[in-house]
């Protein structure tokens, strides 16, 4: 079958595109990393829009997993609207953006560098203005990326940030991990997710489930099913499914569930366990149950995980948007840089 879409073009790159950011950025990560430890922040603070903010998302977790600090997402409305000023003496600000544009986002960086802040921007246009305002860039290096949803910026936007926290931590077992990301990238394209198809052609709503590190993913996976397929998708923590959100499914309900194999990975599987048993057409990547679709996936390293499948559901949701006779490379009342105020 010969693809047509960008996004599965674009997609198809992301194993290229983190072999040679990890190569090209070598340098640069450690000496970033150096500086960071010199400074010690007190807290994280990452802003972001869209498929950036899930990359933020997953960023938290490895940031409070991996160096105990507390690290929040900071409303870019806050600055950009309220005009509001925050104490952020000691506090690093991770702005990450595909293109470097959105006037919000930059807004956000102005007022944090006047709060103090040290502000580093992870950004696939590094002669962008978010590039130009920050004290520090990593480049994504993904290249032109021109389909409307993102995938291969997102996906470099990840192992960007495992490189820079594994660097500022000095963890040789995550950047050994990371090292092995292009080539499990590389076969998690090739994994067929076809077969989650077909519950999925007819329907109108679904969760996408996740926990910790396999959160940003649900979000960016529930953000793809709707600009691509139409689809109304929810993502919500494993943890969270049981305070009202559990009480629509109902059978045949859709759900997505994402476990990376981590602390995590026993309570989402016997979430995905008892969702099967109510009745819910329930899609399991990262392990298997009775009643569940089991998708395939790449064992490697847990922090890498989610990378792996998140390239493979974007295979699977060029997919379906065909069966659901929709152009995911032009989803409607949508463009490539939202200019967000």
């Amino acid at each position: 079958m010969i693809a047509t879409t960008r996004l599965f073009r674009e997609a198809a790159e992301a194993a290229s595109v983190v072999e040679r950011q990890l190569d090209a950025n070598r340098t640069l990560v450690a000496d970033l990393a150096e500086r960071i430890r010199k400074l010690s922040p007190r807290a994280v603070v990452t802003c972001a829009r869209g498929s950036s903010d899930h990359a933020a998302t997953y960023a938290k977790y490895l940031v409070e997993t991996r160096t105990g600090l507390l690290a929040s997402s900071a409303a870019p409305s806050v600055s950009s609207i309220y005009a509001s000023r925050a104490n952020l003496e000691g506090v690093l600000f991770l702005a990450i953006s595909q293109s470097g544009a959105s006037p919000d986002l930059l807004a956000a960086v102005a007022a944090a560098k006047k709060a103090g802040a040290c502000v580093i921007a992870l950004v696939n246009d590094d002669q962008s203005p978010l590039s130009r305002a920050a004290h520090h860039t990593v480049p994504l290096r993904a290249g032109v990326e021109t389909s409307v949803a993102a995938t291969k910026s997102y996906i470099a936007s990840l192992a960007a940030i495992v490189h820079l926290v594994a660097s500022w931590t000095e963890d040789d077992e995550l950047a050994q991990g990371l090292a092995k990301a292009p080539a499990q990238l590389a076969q998690a394209w090739q994994s067929d997710w076809s077969a989650a198809i077909a519950p999925l052609r007819g329907a109108e709503s679904l969760y996408v489930v996740g926990r910790g590190l396999g959160l940003g993913i649900a979000q960016e996976a529930a953000l793809k099913l709707k600009e691509t397929c139409g689809l109304h998708a929810e993502a919500f923590s494993a943890a969270e499914l049981r305070h009202g959100p559990l009480a629509l499914v109902r059978r045949g309900f859709p759900v997505l569930v994402f476990a990376q194999h981590d602390e995590t990975h026993g309570g989402v599987v016997d979430l995905a366990a008892e969702l099967a048993r109510g009745g819910a057409a329930v899609l399991l990547a990262g392990g298997s149950g009775p009643g569940a679709l089991s998708l395939p996936t790449q064992a490697a390293s847990p922090v890498i995980e989610p990378l792996l499948m998140i390239q493979s559901f974007y295979r699977l949701v060029d997919g379906l948007a065909a069966a659901r006779g929709r152009d995911p490379d032009h989803p409607p009342h949508l463009s490539k840089v939202t200019a967000t105020l």
